[in-house]
C-alpha cells in the first residue's frame, strides 16, 4: 500500500465549512478522513454524504455501543452511506458484535452496498491501567487488547483499533489479514495532548500498523498540508533503533 493510503486525517471539528475545507486540502493527498462523533452530532449523515461528494473515503469512528438490536439497526441504518470503515465497540461483547457484523453484510448484499471495513476498538489509546483500574478492568493493557480482538474476529469484524504498541500481539493472536488502525500516532515534534499509549508515524508503519490516524498534528499545524506532506516523507524512513 502507498504510504499516503495509509494515513487517515481526523476532522475533529464541529464546524462543518472547516471540515470541508480540510477535505479539500487534505483528502487528495490522505487514505481517508475520520468523522467522529463531534462533527456527526453537528453535521449528521448529510456531512458525510457532503465529503463522499467531494471524492474522500471516511472513516465513520462512531464507536457503537449499545444492546446488540439497537446496534444492528443502527448499522445499518448506516450503509447507505458507504462509508470505507465503521466501528464499534469491542466491550459490547460478542454478541452485540455479531449482530451488527450480520447486519451490515446482509443490508449491503441485499441493496448491493460496498461493504465497509468493520473494526472494533479495544483499548482507547488515552487509557493507561491505573485508568482501567478505575473502572474495574484490571490486568496488563496488551493482555486486555489481544483479548478483544480475538473475541472481534470471533464475533466476523474485519480488524480493530489499538494503540500500534499492541500490533504485533494482535498479529500473532489473529493473523496478517486481520486489520489493525491506530490512533495515538503523534509525529516526534507534535504533542501527544490526551493521548497516552503513543507512537511516531514511521515507529508504528515499522510495528506493522495497516492504517493510523492522526489529527491536530496536522489540521492545527500552521500549514496543513506541509505537515501532512512531511508525515508521508518521513513514512519512508526507518524509525531510529532503540
Amino acid at each position: 500500500m502507498e504510504p499516503h493510503k495509509r494515513l487517515i486525517v481526523a476532522l475533529d471539528t464541529s464546524s462543518e465549512s472547516q471540515a470541508l475545507e480540510w477535505v479539500r486540502l487534505l483528502g487528495p493527498r490522505c487514505g481517508a478522513v475520520k468523522v467522529g462523533m463531534q462533527l456527526y452530532a453537528s453535521g449528521g449523515p448529510q456531512i458525510v454524504r457532503t465529503i463522499r461528494d467531494a471524492g474522500a473515503e471516511i472513516f465513520l469512528d462512531l464507536k457503537l455501543h449499545d444492546i446488540p438490536t439497537t446496534v444492528a439497526k443502527a448499522t445499518q441504518a448506516l450503509m447507505p452511506l458507504e462509508p470505507l470503515m465503521l466501528n464499534f465497540h469491542a466491550l459490547g461483547g460478542v454478541t452485540m458484535l455479531g449482530e451488527a457484523a450480520e447486519a451490515a453484510k446482509s443490508l449491503c448484499e441485499k441493496q448491493r452496498l460496498r461493504p465497509p471495513i468493520l473494526l472494533a476498538v479495544t483499548i482507547l489509546t488515552s487509557h493507561d491501567e491505573t485508568s482501567l483500574r478505575t473502572i474495574g478492568i484490571a490486568g496488563p493493557i496488551p493482555d486486555q487488547v489481544t483479548r478483544l480482538a480475538v473475541l472481534s474476529k470471533g464475533a466476523g469484524l474485519d480488524g480493530v483499533v489499538a494503540s500500534a504498541r499492541e500490533v504485533a500481539l494482535v498479529r500473532q493472536a489473529c493473523g496478517a489479514q486481520f486489520t489493525v488502525v491506530t490512533p495515538g500516532i503523534r509525529p516526534s515534534s507534535a504533542a501527544v495532548d490526551d493521548q497516552v499509549r503513543t507512537m511516531t508515524p514511521a515507529a508504528a508503519i515499522a510495528a506493522g500498523v495497516d492504517y493510523m490516524v492522526i489529527g491536530r498534528p496536522i489540521t492545527h499545524a500552521p500549514d496543513p498540508v506541509r505537515a501532512l506532506e512531511d508525515i508521508i516523507a518521513g513514512l519512508s524512513t526507518p524509525p531510529p533503533v532503540a
